[in-house]
């Protein structure tokens, strides 16, 4: 897992995100494609597990705004209060644990929301929701 150069030409994110599409599969289908999943858990700890619940519940949407492209994705939590966060999935999550676990302490390289955004996408799994630049624009100035 290097410092490889993504399909945007960054670099930023510690695992790229061809290796992250390589790595990542949800719970029920690591080991048929040989994952390691102790490897996985060692990576992102708790959040993993969580992730996939997120994703076996189909709780990720891809917001794009159909003129511009431009997406966020909208995470239903676990909880029972089912809090929806909006997140940007290599740097910006709207939940507590990003920053306490992420920003202020550095303790995980991702929150759960990050990961489940990420593992839908692998999997193809998020459902894509199009809405218009300007309504796009409305959910972000909640952030």
């Amino acid at each position: 897992m290097g410092k490889e150069k993504d399909e945007n030409g960054t670099n930023d994110d510690p695992i790229t995100g061809n290796e992250f599409h390589k790595l990542i599969s949800c719970r029920n289908h690591m080991e048929p494609y040989g994952i390691d999943t102790f490897s996985l858990h060692t990576l992102f700890g708790k959040n993993l597990e969580r992730a996939t619940r997120i994703v076996d519940q189909k709780g990720v949407k891809k917001i794009s705004a159909e003129t511009s492209g431009r997406s966020i994705f909208q995470i239903i939590g676990e909880s029972k209060r089912k809090e929806e966060y909006l997140c940007f999935p290599q740097h910006y999550c709207g939940c507590y644990s990003f920053f306490y676990d992420i920003v202020n302490r550095g303790e995980q390289l991702y929150c759960k929301h990050q990961l489940a955004a990420r593992l839908a996408v692998s999997l193809g799994t998020c459902d894509d929701v199009k809405v218009s630049d300007e309504q796009l624009a409305q959910l972000l100035a909640k952030l």
